[in-house]
């Protein structure tokens, strides 16, 4: 279970770059719960998953993960616990090792490494039945460079090695926006399919409406550094696309509302 407890966030604070990013955010996941946090550009989304996977300290609040409190522990301490896929296909692995050689480090996340001369034969086997159910033809080319590999066949992989170990919680950010349609939606099945199989506690930020209505069990939207709308259960169940572009757009009416109002107030205040 992921608790966020009034968390906040302001970048370059006290100078013309201040960037107020997250403020009092409050949300609970429940452990195996599978939600997706949608916003626009700057709405603080990516900001959140970054403070959960500890990318910074957050200014206030509290960040718990199965009731342990991380909300100073360090990236490298958390990733013990959190598996976590980037937004671009060339982040989160080591370009230049065999494919063979990444699922090793991945498989020894959280524990001492040591020092050896290879892999044994049971562990490539091992690695061989991982990739078989990609269909990507990977299972025979474990010695390549993962640098050499497509972006869809490099996110798969980061995905298999984020999950090989059933982290507590699983990040996913955008991992799919650098993708071509085709490829995104071979790399959300995988997704699915992982993230049932082992019924993973998973945050996933997503640009997509799409992915959000037919993925997970809980929608979080995020505006300008808060949640401004939070669905789950039945309500969840009925949303669909047109119904979050309203939603999208009731927000940017709000906006300029606000925008309008202020700027009245300062003129009758000159």
């Amino acid at each position: 279970m992921l608790k966020i407890n009034h968390i906040s966030k302001t970048f370059n604070p006290g100078t013309v770059n201040e960037v107020v990013a997250l403020q009092d955010v409050s949300i609970e996941i429940e452990e195996g719960s599978f939600v997706c946090v949608l916003g626009t550009n700057g709405s603080g989304k990516s900001t959140m998953l970054n403070a959960v996977a500890g990318s910074f300290i957050v200014d206030e609040g509290i960040i718990t993960l199965d009731h342990i409190d991380i909300t100073k522990w360090g990236e490298h301490e958390r990733a013990k616990f959190i598996g976590r896929v980037f937004q671009n296909p060339f982040s989160g692995t080591a370009p230049n090792m065999s494919i063979q050689e990444n699922l090793a480090l991945a498989m020894k996340r959280g524990k001492n490494r040591g020092i050896g001369w290879g892999l044994p034969a049971s562990l490539i086997h091992e690695f061989r039945a991982m990739v078989k159910p990609l269909n990507m033809g990977l299972e025979d080319r474990l010695e390549n460079p993962i640098g050499k590999l497509s972006g869809g066949q490099r996110q798969a992989l980061t995905l298999l090695m984020a999950t090989a170990l059933k982290p507590k919680l699983l990040l996913l950010d955008e991992h799919t926006a650098a993708l071509d349609p085709k490829t995104a939606a071979k790399v959300i099945d995988l997704t699915q399919q992982v993230i049932m199989k082992d019924k993973l506690t998973t945050m996933m930020v997503t640009h997509s409406m799409q992915q959000a209505v037919n993925l997970g069990d809980r929608i979080v939207m995020m505006h300008k550094g808060k949640v401004a709308y939070d669905f789950r259960g039945e309500e969840k169940k009925r949303l669909k696309i047109n119904d979050l572009l309203t939603l999208f757009d009731e927000l940017r009416r709000k906006d300029n509302i606000d925008t309008a109002v202020a700027s009245m107030l300062a003129d009758n205040y000159v």
